[in-house]
């Protein structure tokens, strides 16, 4: 008896001590498991896993579809980038970045717009090139079915409103104003006119009627349902109508910013603007 009173509680401690152990290793487990799903390893080193950027874009609004298209691809590849558009007309966007408005990548329909914030140091220009070319198109409701060989049935009674871009801020309009100065029909046609926010604007308005024609880009005018083209303007009449790209220096997100300029300049960009009408620049 006085044997295994002492071996009793030798007994008890070795118990004791073992469910210690195995305590502490399946704590040792579940902190393992823990610092996995936080990211925090062993050693205390944090997950190599990048964080979400969110790379604010300004774009022309005649880029609108092809650019949603092209977002979607990207996002899928990149899942650590959101990719935010703004879309709008080149000067309005022009204005807002040279008012400190965050943005990481602009994309013109002039190279106007672009030039300026080159000389004005706003964009990197290790980081800009031409990246697309356009043609400029008169589009009518698709319920006319004359056809036009010129410029000539603007003058006509049957056209009673044109939409153009504000020329000011709208590349487009300012191509339009350019071809009807040479023809000499933008002071007679100047009652005519509906000037608009952006080229989007334009189509809009002759797809519903508020207008009777109206100077949009042909990849505008691919888009639209209840819009035809009438008539193709001679390139000859205007200045090259080029898409410049370019990064802002102010970006917070340089290399994710030249991620995606990168991949707006490569063959899967290419195939997907040319499907949507657009020529690629030299």
């Amino acid at each position: 008896m006085l044997k295994k009173k002492r071996l009793q509680p030798y007994r008890m401690k070795t118990h004791l001590g073992m469910m210690l152990i195995l305590m502490l290793s399946l704590v040792a487990l579940l902190g393992g498991g823990c610092s996995a799903n936080t990211g925090v390893g062993a050693n205390g080193n944090t997950d190599t896993q990048p964080p979400e950027v969110q790379l604010t874009v300004s774009a022309a609004a005649s880029l609108q579809d092809a650019l949603a298209e092209l977002k979607q691809s990207y996002e899928k590849d990149h899942p650590n980038v959101k990719v935010l558009i703004n879309f709008g007309a080149s000067g309005t966007l022009q204005k807002q970045i040279e008012q400190g408005a965050p943005t990481d990548l602009f994309i013109s329909a002039g190279k106007k717009q672009m030039d300026e914030l080159l000389q004005n140091g706003l964009i990197d220009d290790k980081w800009q090139r031409p990246l697309l070319k356009n043609d400029l198109v008169v589009i009518v409701p698709n319920n006319q079915v004359a056809e036009w060989t010129g410029l000539e049935p603007l003058g006509t009674e049957q056209v009673k409103r044109i939409a153009i871009g504000a020329p000011e801020s709208v590349p487009a309009g300012s191509y339009a104003q350019e071809v009807l100065k040479k023809t000499k029909l933008w002071e007679p046609l100047a009652d005519k006119f509906v000037l608009t926010k952006d080229v989007r604007q334009v189509l809009s308005y002759v797809e519903t009627g508020n207008v009777d024609a109206g100077f949009v880009y042909r990849t505008d005018a691919i888009t639209a349902n209840k819009a035809l083209i009438a008539y193709t303007v001679d390139s000859s009449m205007h200045k090259p109508i080029v898409y410049p790209m370019g990064i802002v220096k102010a970006t917070s997100h340089p290399t994710e910013a030249q991620e995606w300029y990168q991949y707006l300049s490569g063959e899967e960009a290419s195939h997907i603007f040319e499907r949507y009408g657009f020529h690629l620049a030299d």
